[in-house]
């Protein structure tokens, strides 16, 4: 099997775009007051700190950001083996009782990611409010979840899958499309 990759969002339309969605992310919440932004682990979280910069410099205020791995609330979990590699869960110190979260996420597909951070957060507190927040809605949604701020919507076909780099965890920041092929 090999696989062709497609670059579909360079690093600065990245930038541009997290821009673009951290004003709105501010206009919803009528500004920073109560505001948090927790990352999915892994990629989630690099692009929550860059929201929560974007919004610091815009407002002048930088709002609190966590981190979440939903690892064992996936409804998968059996699936993926008998040792999971687990991130750690860091929620900002001002708690999420009665805070608007931010669910930051690379790429929204099937909803069950969605899912699972928002059973996970329930077991933490009650907050007021959660957004979802994605960087690429690539649709094929199997759960009736859905973004309410999204940088880019991508149409992916059977085959096709979207991946989100960041320079954090890969080295540089872009978004590909990637098609596996059979060669032979």
């Amino acid at each position: 099997m090999a696989e062709r990759r497609e670059q579909i969002m360079d690093g600065r339309a990245i930038q541009r775009t997290l821009e673009r969605m951290a004003r709105e992310i501010v206009e919803r919440n009528d500004g920073t007051e109560g505001l948090s932004l927790i990352g999915i682990y892994r990629r989630g979280v690099e692009l929550a700190e860059r929201i929560a910069a974007e919004i610091e410099t815009s407002e002048g205020q930088r709002p609190p950001v966590g981190t979440l791995d939903i690892t064992l609330y996936r409804d998968d979990l059996m699936a993926i083996g008998p040792r999971p590699v687990v991130g750690e869960t860091r929620l900002p110190k001002e708690g999420i009782d009665g805070r608007v979260l931010v669910i930051v996420d690379d790429v929204l597909f099937t909803g069950r990611t969605a899912r699972a951070a928002m059973d996970e957060l329930a077991d933490f507190g009650r907050p007021a409010r959660i957004y979802l927040c994605v960087l690429v809605d690539r649709g094929g949604r199997e759960l009736p979840i859905q973004p309410d701020v999204v940088g880019r919507h991508v149409e992916v076909l059977h085959g096709e899958r979207v991946e989100v780099l960041v320079e954090e965890e890969d080295g540089r920041t872009a978004v590909e499309l990637v098609t596996e092929s059979k060669e032979g």
